[in-house]
């Protein structure tokens, strides 16, 4: 059964050593992370295989999402719950076909309604905008106006997720922009607390529904 993606959506960062990422991500977990997305660029084949398994078991446990970015094939092999893909990084039609209709497929959108509307079109179950602020992970990233959102929610049906720069302090206007989700990776894991840093997202995150 496919999910309702919303609040925080929690991205690992590439980290090398399984033990940090797991207790890292269990932190992240525990604070109440809808989403975790696997996501190691440093990592070789058999790395991401081990940390792939390990976090997978943890989103089990906790009644979270699993997502792997832009390796299907990875995603496939753990039984995650979907991919993420990158205007690069493969066919979304194809990833549609491979992953079959009970897993999530996302899309990176950049700052462009056009490539949304393919992965509309394409099947996809979530969108994502962004670079939405200054990212220290990808500095060089096109940037997307917040006010994407309330024209992509009048246009699309399905969730919309924002990700570049996200932090605690301009988390709320993301969200009362029209995002559904945030996609955070260093004001997470970079985070003095990694727990409450989390607890944090998830509760701006309701208490923006309340206003709703």
């Amino acid at each position: 059964m496919k999910h309702k993606l919303a609040g925080l959506y929690a991205i690992t960062p590439d980290e090398l050593r399984t033990d940090i990422l797991v207790a890292k991500a269990g932190q992240v977990l525990r604070g109440g992370a809808a989403v975790l997305q696997y996501r190691n660029k440093a990592a070789s084949r058999a790395l991401r295989l081990e940390q792939g398994h390990a976090l997978a078991a943890l989103c089990r446990a906790a009644g979270a999402v699993f997502i792997v970015n832009d390796d299907l094939a990875l995603a496939l092999e753990l039984d995650a719950d979907g991919v993420h893909v990158g205007a690069e990084d493969g066919d979304l039609a194809e990833a549609r076909r491979c992953l079959g209709q009970s897993k999530l497929l996302g899309a990176s959108c950049y700052d462009s309604m056009e490539l949304a509307a393919a992965a509309v079109q394409a099947g996809a179950d979530y969108v994502a905008f962004g670079s939405v602020f200054s990212s220290g992970t990808k500095p060089g990233a096109v940037r997307a106006p917040l006010t994407l959102f309330a024209e992509a929610r009048r246009r699309f049906s399905l969730p919309l997720v924002a990700i570049g720069g996200i932090s605690l302090q301009n988390a709320p206007q993301v969200f009362a922009a029209g995002a559904d989700a945030v996609a955070v990776i260093s004001a997470l894991f970079d985070a003095a607390d990694v727990a409450a840093s989390a607890a944090g997202f998830t509760r701006l995150h309701q208490q923006q529904r309340m206003q709703q």
